[in-house]
């Protein structure tokens, strides 16, 4: 027992430090160790090992990065996004469309891959434009995190929440999309209000054209097969059909495809996630088996703090979002809740993936944004997305609170 508690703090540290010193591995790559470990030291067999991966979370992710690779190789993102800069001519009603297309696609899309796809063409689109990109792109990460907390298949926590407390889509979509629908207009006029001195600026900006080589050309067949399996996954996500059923069944058929390389679509599937949610789930099993989650529960709830109220479960699941970032904060999370009170799952999903706009590092769709950024010349710094993140991730808290409340 001792000996699987100590792999468990280890790697759980490790992983919200997001290094080793003198080691070159990355969160993924800590979790994996502590996963390997824990077999290493007797806690579990390879079959239980392979038993404690909840396989139905790992297909359904899987399965809708390949719908979304069928888009992203078909243009139909960088269609998306150059639409959007044709109101560029209005800078704030430019910054709402940004945001709410990129919600609503982040809603049912891989939120990671819709800021993976627009910030090149909004990037380059700014620049042409001599304005400044930091207020829009900041704009576009947030609503991508904001969005995806509307939907079970917004971002990979709430596929792992919604896949192991078996939530119906629907009733998922009426609990969580109304805080997130309010907290994106709120969090539109605080960036608006923080920026207000830059949206009529003209400033000097380094030419971002030779990064449109790199897009894809868009192609009108192939984002229509995309756009027509997303489409039938929301229908039959609606149905008794489970969910990661549907979803791989729509992969296979796009990857049955004449023009687009199947190695081509698969090599945009994110195994480094992939990777993470499976060791995570070995961890948290390993941590299962000495019942300290259980006696850890009792004695927190004997101090006061109490993880069933959903205002206190909130608040701990977007510390420790920031801390470990937020797959690992939900997977650890969903051991302390009640299957019979789907608000508390709702709770978490929407809160840790609020939490994600806290800072650079809670969330992986702001990494993605800053680097593709840095790729066009532009900077974006911790404090530039602390300055408006904070007080984004406070008012979305305080309309989920108010939400609760009701």
């Amino acid at each position: 027992m001792t000996e699987t508690v100590s792999i468990f703090i280890a790697t759980y540290f490790g992983v919200a430090l997001g290094r080793i010193p003198g080691l070159m591995l990355d969160r993924t790559g800590i979790a994996l160790l502590g996963a390997i470990a824990m077999i290493v030291a007797g806690t579990m067999s390879f079959a239980q090992a392979a038993q404690a991966v909840d396989l139905p979370t790992i297909v359904l992710l899987y399965a809708l990065m390949v719908v979304s690779a069928q888009l992203r190789l078909g243009g139909f993102y960088t269609r998306v996004a150059f639409w959007i800069t044709s109101v560029l001519v209005h800078p704030r009603f430019f910054l709402w469309v940004a945001m709410l297309t990129s919600a609503v696609l982040s809603s049912v899309l891989a939120n990671d891959i819709v800021c993976l796809a627009f910030t090149p063409v909004l990037t380059l689109a700014l620049l042409s434009g001599r304005r400044n990109p930091v207020p829009y792109l900041l704009g576009l990460a947030m609503a991508s995190n904001i969005g995806s907390a509307a939907t079970i298949i917004g971002n990979p926590q709430n596929m792992l929440i919604g896949q192991v407390g078996q939530l119906a889509f629907d009733r998922f979509f009426f609990w969580c999309a109304p805080p997130a629908a309010v907290a994106l207009l709120l969090s539109y006029f605080l960036l608006c209000w923080f920026f207000r001195k830059d949206f009529q600026r003209r400033e000097e900006t380094p030419d971002a054209r030779p990064i449109l080589q790199t897009l894809p050309r868009f192609d009108r067949w192939q984002s229509t097969k995309g756009l027509v399996a997303v489409g039938l996954l929301l229908a039959m996500f609606l149905t008794a059909i489970p969910r990661e059923m549907s979803a791989i069944a729509a992969g296979g058929v796009l990857l049955c495809s004449r023009r687009l390389k199947s190695r081509e679509m698969l090599q945009l599937v994110d195994w480094h996630l992939i990777t993470l949610f499976c060791a995570l789930f070995v961890l948290v099993h390993g941590i299962e088996t000495t019942g300290l989650p259980a006696v850890l529960l009792m004695k927190l709830k004997d101090a006061g703090v109490d993880l069933h109220d959903l205002f206190t479960l909130s608040g701990v699941s977007v510390v420790l979002s920031n801390l470990v970032s937020n797959v690992p904060a939900a997977m650890l999370l969903i051991r302390f809740l009640d299957p019979s009170r789907l608000d508390q799952w709702y709770a978490l999903a929407v809160s840790s993936t609020f939490a994600g706009n806290l800072i650079t590092i809670g969330s992986i769709a702001n990494l993605i944004v800053i680097e593709q950024a840095a790729a066009c010349g532009v900077n974006i710094s911790f404090r530039d997305h602390a300055r408006v993140g904070i007080p984004v991730t406070i008012v979305s808290l305080i309309v989920l609170a108010a939400w609760v409340a009701v």
